[in-house]
């Protein structure tokens, strides 16, 4: 239950981008997040770190037994050991200017009660006093948590060697699980995607997520959420079974990278707000549940009642915007991850597409299908992944081999379950559509356009990663999630520049025409509730009346933002940008919903988002 040295964290980032990170970053005191999909990425990653640390290491085969959690397993304890030592070594370095030491101390926030003791410690004058002030700024150095991810929906079923199933245990989700409980890092997991009954159980097998006799928790729980009904859901199922919420991680549901996961038309400042406003009750609802639990266990209850963190991430981008969710809103820190993506000592990614996200413009940036989740999933257009794809369809051989198998969910046309952006499902699909032979890229078939969209992620997420770290060679096809604001961020930056970006020290890395994080989350949600009402049929009244909660929302969220417009800006917050969005998509929302109220009652097609115009009467 450390409290951790700085007030941002660095969120998880695809399968690979984020997976060394807590060993970049973390003995500066930065936390960050590991993905825990892709345990034949992380078996690579192993191997090249233990390497390079001059450490034994016995590889995992794919098909030995329990291999994805002693993957898992293996590689956390590695992060867990090269952590201590890097702390170590760094404690060991005298505090003299331009040191990784000095460093640590001169990227921590100005309100951290550490960086004002150093900041005393350098007033003093040398002597005794100077130096036992020394030593007990040495002893106060922790590093970042390492925190892991995993996607609780992700939980594909496991056969042998020889297809034979493996147990439920063997699940994709509680493989990770079980790999993360056995290992010796003592760090938080993050639940993300929702929950998952059978997973969230197992978390009562292991007394690692419960307190111990001092009242410490050696590896919490922290729950990625989208408002504050999920939360109460989720955090009081866990309390049923004595598990503590250490945190609620909200995020922006369309301002993000990676999947994402629509709200009905909820937006992100009034989702806040609820927060703010029912914390005490989140907390209410689930103590007398701990409790319980812990006495009809006879496990005694050491320590203060738990009171999860609040934190928020997606889209945000500027120091000014950082005091409005945390001063405004209450939360307790924020997270940051696109931007990351071009600081080299933090993320690993090869070097042409970190150039590519530097150069990107607003267009290049894109909500698309590839996904075979079905789930809307950032790109960037002319990623190698997307020549890559475009090149097999030419090749007459579209998909993938599939090598991972993350994703293979579909049994639509196939008696086991295979990824929809694999060649045998793509192959498959098109004959039974009717296309003796691929038809080319630039085919105006929606049906084989809708084929082809899907692309292997599970396997290009993690190419950059492997390219980076010198595993594999340059060219091979990368794919990337970035959010879109990503956009305003042009150049590569040091860590300690992006650092004191988000602390708002020095100029700042973008514009100030930039639009604000609450600017931006509402265009993208407006215009996903206008493509809503796009697929509206003709005479569809169910339909509208479920696009009709999206619609109130809205509503309430802009009355929300109009007051929050005539509070005073913080420094480097683009206020005014949110007011020009209220008054632009306030119109737009209210021609959408005339046009979808005209479908459903009285015939009129709806026609597409883009076509519509305007305050049309």
């Amino acid at each position: 239950m450390t409290a951790r040295p700085h007030s941002f964290h660095i969120p998880v980032m695809g399968t690979g981008f984020s997976l060394d990170t807590p060993l970049r970053v973390g003995r500066f005191g930065i936390s960050s997040v590991m993905s825990l999909v892709d345990d034949a990425l992380i078996e690579q990653v192993r191997r090249h770190h233990a390497a390079r640390a001059g450490l034994p290491c016995i590889a995992v085969g794919p098909f030995e037994p329990d291999a994805r959690a002693r993957r898992i397993t293996a590689w956390l304890d590695l992060v867990h050991d090269l952590l201590e030592r890097q702390m170590s070594a760094l404690r060991a370095l005298p505090l003299s200017p331009g040191n990784d030491k000095t460093k640590y101390f001169e990227m921590l926030p100005e309100e951290s009660p550490l960086r004002r003791a150093y900041a005393s410690f350098r007033a003093l004058p040398e002597g005794p006093d100077k130096t036992r002030a020394g030593e007990a700024l040495t002893c106060s150095m922790v590093p970042g948590s390492a925190d892991v991810n995993i996607m609780t929906k992700l939980d594909r079923a496991r056969a042998g060697r020889d297809g034979t199933p493996l147990g439920p245990e063997q699940s994709d989700a509680k493989a990770a699980l079980r790999g993360f409980a056995a290992s010796r890092l003592q760090s938080d997991l993050t639940l993300s995607a929702g929950m998952n009954p059978t997973l969230f159980g197992l978390l009562e097998r292991f007394p690692a997520f419960y307190r111990d006799a001092r009242g410490c928790i050696a590896k919490g729980i922290i729950l990625k959420v989208s408002d504050f009904r999920s939360a109460l859901v989720q955090a009081k199922f866990l309390a049923r079974k004595g598990i503590e919420v250490k945190e609620l991680r909200i995020e922006s549901g369309l301002n993000c990278g990676g999947h994402l996961f629509a709200t009905d038309g909820e937006l992100l400042g009034p989702i806040l707000a609820e927060f703010r406003e029912r914390r005490d009750e989140l907390r209410a609802a689930c103590e007398p549940a701990i409790a319980q639990y812990y006495a009809k266990h006879g496990i005694p209850f050491v320590g203060e009642p738990p009171r999860p963190r609040v934190t928020v991430q997606g889209g945000i981008g500027t120091h000014g915007e950082v005091r409005r969710l945390c001063e405004h809103y209450g939360a307790d820190g924020t997270g940051w991850a696109t931007p990351f993506l071009l600081v080299r000592e933090a993320t690993a990614l090869d070097d042409a597409t970190r150039t590519q996200l530097a150069a990107a413009t607003q267009d290049e940036l894109y909500t698309s299908d590839v996904s075979p989740l079905g789930v809307p999933f950032n790109n960037l257009r002319g990623s190698s992944s997307e020549a890559w794809t475009t090149r097999h369809i030419e090749q007459g051989t579209p998909g993938s081999r599939c090598p991972r198998g993350y994703l293979a969910s579909s049994t639509e046309l196939t008696a086991s379950p295979v990824c929809t952006a694999s060649r045998e499902y793509q192959a498959a699909k098109l004959r039974s559509l009717g296309f003796e032979t691929p038809p080319p890229p630039d085919t105006r078939d929606p049906r084989a356009l809708a084929v082809y969209a899907k692309t292997c992620i599970c396997h290009h997420l993690g190419n950059g990663a492997l390219v980076d770290l010198g595993i594999a060679r340059p060219g091979l096809p990368v794919a990337v999630c970035p959010g879109p604001n990503i956009a305003w961020f042009d150049r590569e930056y040091t860590l300690r520049e992006m650092v004191d970006h988000i602390y708002g020290r020095g100029e700042s890395l973008v514009p100030p025409s930039r639009p604000h994080c609450l600017a931006k989350e509402l265009e993208m949600v407006v215009d996903h509730f206008a493509k809503q009402s796009a697929a509206i049929a003709p005479g569809d009244v169910k339909a509208l009346e479920r696009l009709s909660t999206a619609h109130e929302n809205l509503q309430r969220g802009l009355e929300h933002y109009r007051r929050l417009v005539h509070e005073p800006a913080y420094d480097g917050e683009n206020l005014a940008s949110l007011e020009l969005a209220i008054a632009a998509q306030a119109r737009k929302i209210a021609d959408t919903w005339r046009r979808a109220e005209r479908s459903a009652t009285r015939g009129e097609p709806v026609g597409t988002a883009e076509g519509a115009v305007l305050g049309a009467p």
